[in-house]
């Protein structure tokens, strides 16, 4: 089944495309606030456009420019909340048999569907418990299987793991892993490992735009976008391309890296971008910077130390650019570092990637 859609919502400040080939799961990614709901608003039938069109497999699900429109339980298109949202006077299984039931199904083969999709799930055993004696992940692994008791030819899942403990999430992901490989799906997350486990492709939204899309593994390998690029935890700075392999940032001065090999090398005063990472940034107090003139050196001030398990993150800013980088406490602490220590901030050019923005 394939979807494609392109849609306006001008008070929401969307204008933006969204593509999902047959058996592919597309993770939609973004800061708050970057259109991700409404795009899932719009593919339900909760939101209607004030330009644009969809179809699924062939079907028009709207076009604003001929007034078709088809109501949200007519489309094949199930969508997955962050909370279960379960109707709670139902036990389990007649929750799954719900989407059947509605479509139709006489009430054996909706409660066999029912069974079906809670042995797929792990859940047979919860069939005759209420919502209310389900725990957060048995809950959710009950939403699960009543989106795909309905057959959906599009599965819509906003941040499944959101309201989940973090005992719970892992095995979930692996469940949705299983059950979404071959299925067409969209799922909404913040968080790279859900984009690497689940999604084929990955597109980002900020703004209400597509700033970037592409294969998971390449497009979080080499970002062209702020927020994808803070997602796989990467340093990400933009700039005209100078020479092959650097560019100019303002407030740092040239950058430079290692140019890609193939189509991504920017020819001068191009857009260009560079990553590198938080643990490739060398920390030294301003006045004891190391001897030499090492090609990517800023001058910096810290803002903030993060602890992130064995390390200190250090969250600095070099004139209108934001930088990370990453120590051990012993480091950190033989840097005296507090917010507010100037710093100077060293990088090797072998640790930089340029690319063509």
């Amino acid at each position: 089944m394939t979807f494609r859609m392109h849609a306006v919502v001008g008070e929401r400040g969307v204008d933006a495309s969204l593509d999902v080939a047959d058996g592919e799961t597309v993770a939609v990614l973004g800061p708050n606030g970057a259109g991700k709901s409404t795009l899932f608003g719009l593919a339900a039938g909760l939101v209607r456009a004030d330009g644009g069109r969809a179809e699924l497999d062939g079907r028009v699900l709207f076009d604003t420019a001929t007034g078709e429109w088809v109501p949200p339980h007519a489309r094949g298109v199930a969508l997955l909340a962050q909370e279960p949202l379960l109707f709670p006077h139902l036990s389990v299984l007649d929750n799954v048999a719900f989407g059947p039931r509605a479509a139709g199904a006489p009430r054996a083969a909706a409660r066999a569907a029912a069974e079906h999709w809670l042995g797929e799930v792990d859940a047979a055993a919860l069939a005759d418990r209420r919502p209310a004696q389900l725990s957060g992940g048995q809950a959710q692994r009950v939403a699960v299987a009543r989106a795909l008791a309905a057959e959906p030819h599009l599965l819509l899942l906003d941040e499944p793991f959101a309201a989940l403990d973090v005992a719970a999430a892992p095995a979930l992901r692996r469940l949705l892993r299983r059950v979404l490989a071959g299925r067409t799906a969209v799922v909404i997350t913040h968080e790279a490992l859900d984009a690497h486990l689940l999604a084929d492709r990955v597109v980002v939204l900020e703004g209400g735009r597509v700033a970037e899309e592409g294969p998971t593994a390449a497009l979080l390998e080499r970002p062209r976008s702020r927020f994808a690029a803070g997602l796989a935890g990467l340093n990400f700075v933009r700039g005209p391309a100078t020479a092959e392999g650097s560019l100019f940032v303002a407030g740092l001065g040239e950058v430079f890296g290692l140019g890609p090999a193939g189509h991504d090398v920017p020819s001068s005063g191009d857009d260009a971008v560079a990553v590198f990472r938080p643990a490739d940034v060398a920390v030294f107090r301003a006045g004891e910077e190391p001897h030499g003139s090492p090609r990517n050196s800023w001058r910096a001030v810290v803002r903030e130390l993060e602890p992130r398990g064995p390390q200190i993150r250090v969250h600095a800013a070099s004139p209108g650019t934001a930088l990370v980088a990453d120590l051990t406490p012993a480091a950190a602490a033989e840097l005296d570092l507090a917010p507010g220590a100037d710093v100077v901030l060293v990088v090797k050019a072998a640790a930089v990637s340029v690319y063509a923005g």
